[in-house]
């Protein structure tokens, strides 16, 4: 089953009518799969194909599917960045972000055990875990070309 597909089963499941904007929302995201997208963006899409539809309406939108698990989101700087959820069997999950092309690849364990034997007695309430760098393809790339 497509990522977009139990995107929009999810919406069902919780009660949210799937209207054509949010089918195009869903499909905007899916596209960009691979990577995270500035709400901005999102914004400038939307209202690029639904000209009356307001910021707070998208903005409302992207909340709610963060809230039903359909996004997976974060902030970068000053700005808020999401992507579509990459892994809905396990939601808990980090990932390696390419800095040059911003490529998303999904990390496979979660470090927190770690830092939980750092802090003995803490009660830890969330955590966010994200790795930056360039990925294979831009290591490469920026390497410099080898004279023989």
């Amino acid at each position: 089953m497509s990522n977009t597909t139990i995107a929009i089963q999810r919406m069902k499941e919780n009660g949210m009518r799937v209207t054509k904007q949010r089918r195009d929302l869903v499909a905007y995201l899916d596209r960009h799969a691979d990577s995270y997208v500035t709400v901005t963006s999102i914004d400038a899409y939307m209202r690029g194909q639904y000209p009356g539809l307001s910021h707070d309406t998208i903005y409302r939108n992207v909340k709610a599917f963060e809230k039903l698990g359909i996004l997976e989101s974060e902030v970068q700087g000053e700005q808020a960045i999401v992507k579509l959820q990459c892994d809905y069997q396990h939601p808990h999950h980090h990932h390696f972000i390419c800095t040059n092309c911003h490529r998303v690849q999904e990390l496979q364990m979660c470090p927190l055990g770690f830092f939980e034997d750092q802090v003995p007695g803490a009660q830890i309430a969330s955590h966010n875990f994200e790795l930056y760098g360039l990925c294979a393809d831009c290591a490469k790339k920026a390497q410099p070309a080898v004279k023989g």
